[in-house]
């Protein structure tokens, strides 16, 4: 097993710093495992992982290990999870693709951090099923409905939510490969939603006004190059506020820690570091004395908003300033490292049979 001290960036966080916002993300954890937005509050499966990869990254494995343990325990026969529980009720029954798909982000990040092979082959069929799942929601021209509810799939396929999958299903790929399963249907999958990420960004709901949105495509590693450089250029001004952070919306007086630090490790992956310590900086007003973090501020009127610090806030920056420093085995996972692309083809030229249930 791999020793490393948590992440630091140096002038703006120390090791003893990250280990703390770590301490107060598991300070949150339930009995159960399962990692709330806030103790007390709900918890859904997507910020779940990312807060149990965060806990990864600075070194609290137990926590971590507990929290991918109730993943394995919650998930549903089908692969899936709910959307929402609360002290272990379930709150929202439908399933989102995205919160689906992220277990395998989690589980290979975590393989990446600790080099325990052992982790991933007894999470391999969480994992699989998760993806099978996530699979059968796959349309048109590759996009990923955003969710399933007892009556069926919902038709619709979110730009933010299927950039996400596009990575989540790329670090399965690389699980399969640890483990020797081959999984040539993910291999075409993953071909067929990168190409309608870049491609047909028709297929997707218009969220524009959203920041994530704007960087998803390249944080989910399906836009890269001049492209991505050029996406960034357009839309910098609209989102990026001073010495604040990103704002959520673009027509919202309100930065958020979250965004600030996704879009840290967006820049990172194409290779803009000065740009992404800038913004690493910039977000560490919302950092509390206990080393946690407030979701945002409206800075038209310098106000905490919503008045809560969330665990997903803090991990996202747990990942950002690893990103940064490159401390852990799990540092470039969202720069795509060692990711597999699966099939590479123009698919507008391919007779594809797709949709749910094929």
């Amino acid at each position: 097993m791999r020793r490393f001290s948590p992440p630091a960036v140096p002038g703006v966080l120390t090791p003893e710093q990250c280990h703390q916002t770590a301490l107060s993300i598991a300070a949150a954890q339930e009995s159960s495992g399962a990692i709330p937005w806030f103790e007390g509050g709900h918890t859904d499966p997507w910020d779940h992982v990312e807060s149990a990869m965060a806990l990864t990254a600075a070194g609290l494995l137990e926590p971590a290990r507990a929290a991918f343990d109730w993943s394995r325990r919650t998930q549903r026969p089908d692969g899936s999870w709910p959307i929402q529980f609360r002290a272990g009720a379930i709150e929202d029954a439908n399933s989102d693709s995205n919160f689906c798909a992220y277990i395998a982000t989690g589980v290979w990040h975590y393989s990446l951090v600790t080099g325990d092979e052992l982790f991933a082959e007894a999470m391999w069929p969480v994992v699989q099923k998760a993806i099978d799942f996530v699979v059968d929601l796959q349309v048109g021209y590759g996009e990923i409905c955003w969710a399933r509810s007892e009556s069926g799939p919902v038709m619709e396929a979110l730009l933010t939510g299927c950039a996400s999958v596009y990575h989540s299903i790329r670090c399965a790929l690389a699980l399969a490969a640890v483990v020797g399963e081959a999984q040539p249907e993910w291999e075409l999958a993953v071909g067929r939603l990168g190409h309608a990420l870049v491609g047909h960004p028709e297929a997707f709901t218009e969220k524009d006004r959203y920041s994530m949105d704007w960087y998803y495509p390249i944080l989910g590693s399906a836009l890269r190059g001049p492209a991505a450089a050029e996406r960034i250029r357009q839309r910098w001004d609209d989102f990026v506020v001073g010495e604040l952070g990103i704002r959520c919306v673009d027509d919202r007086p309100w930065v958020t820690g979250a965004e600030t630090c996704e879009l840290v490790l967006a820049l990172d992956a194409i290779g803009h570091r000065s740009a992404a310590h800038r913004q690493f900086a910039a977000m560490q007003h919302l950092r509390e004395d206990d080393g946690s973090y407030w979701t945002g501020l409206v800075f038209a009127d310098g106000k905490r908003w919503p008045e809560e610090r969330t665990t997903w806030t803090g991990a996202a920056m747990i990942l950002a300033a690893d990103a940064l420093s490159d401390t852990t085995g799990g540092a470039g996972i969202f720069r795509a490292e060692g990711l597999p692309t699966g099939l590479q083809t123009d698919f507008d030229c391919e007779c594809v049979v797709s949709g749910p249930g094929r």
